[in-house]
C-alpha cells in the first residue's frame, strides 16, 4: 500500500508539463541533482516492474545478471542495462527501443480501449492532469512503446495471459 501511495503521489508530479524524463543529458552539477529525485526514483522502479512483468520474472533476472556480470567492478551507462535485456530477448524485442520512450519522455501515456464487437482498438496520447499555460508546450509527438497484456475467453488456466505492444499511435 506504502508503495502504491508512492506510485501516485509521483504520477501526480509526472502528469504536469513541469514535470522532467528520468533520464536526460545534463551540463552542470546542479542539473545532476536535479535529476535524482523522488520521481526519478519512484518513476524508474514502476518501469523496472512494468518491464519484468512484460518480459516475464525469468527472462529479466536473466538480463539482470547478464548486465551485472558485465559491468562488475566498472561503470555502466542507461543503455548497458537495456543492451543485457536484449541479449536474452536474442533479437525478439528490441527492450532499448522500449524503454528509451519511457526513460525519455516526461509524463505517461494515456490508453483509450475501445471493441466494436470483436474488433479491438487501443489508442495513445500523453496524459496530462493540469496544463500549465506558462510551462506549456506541445507533446503531439510523444510516443510510447507500451506492453499491454490481457486475458480471452480462451483461457486454459496454464497460458492466461497474452501480450501486445502498441508502438504506434494507434492499433488493433
Amino acid at each position: 500500500e506504502d508503495f502504491l501511495n508512492l506510485i501516485f503521489k509521483a504520477m501526480m508530479k509526472d502528469v504536469l508539463n513541469s514535470s522532467h524524463p528520468v533520464s536526460s543529458a545534463v551540463q552542470s552539477s546542479e542539473q545532476i541533482e536535479e535529476m535524482f529525485d523522488a520521481l526519478s526514483y519512484i518513476k524508474g522502479a514502476s518501469l523496472l516492474l512494468m518491464l519484468k512483468h512484460y518480459l516475464s520474472k525469468d527472462v529479466f533476472q536473466a538480463g539482470i545478471e547478464v548486465y551485472l556480470h558485465n559491468h562488475s567492478y566498472g561503470t555502466a551507462q542507461s543503455d548497458d542495462l537495456w543492451d543485457s535485456m536484449n541479449e536474452i530477448t536474442n533479437g525478439t524485442l528490441d527492450v532499448k527501443k522500449m524503454m528509451k520512450t519511457w526513460i525519455g519522455h516526461k509524463g505517461f501515456p494515456l490508453v483509450t480501449v475501445v471493441r466494436k464487437g470483436k474488433t479491438i482498438s487501443v489508442q495513445q496520447e500523453k496524459f496530462l492532469y493540469r496544463v500549465e499555460p506558462e510551462n506549456w508546450t506541445s507533446d503531439a509527438s510523444y510516443l510510447w512503446h507500451i506492453p499491454l497484456t490481457y486475458i480471452t475467453n480462451r483461457c486454459n488456466f496454464t497460458h492466461c495471459t497474452n501480450a501486445y505492444l502498441l508502438d504506434q499511435k494507434s492499433g488493433m
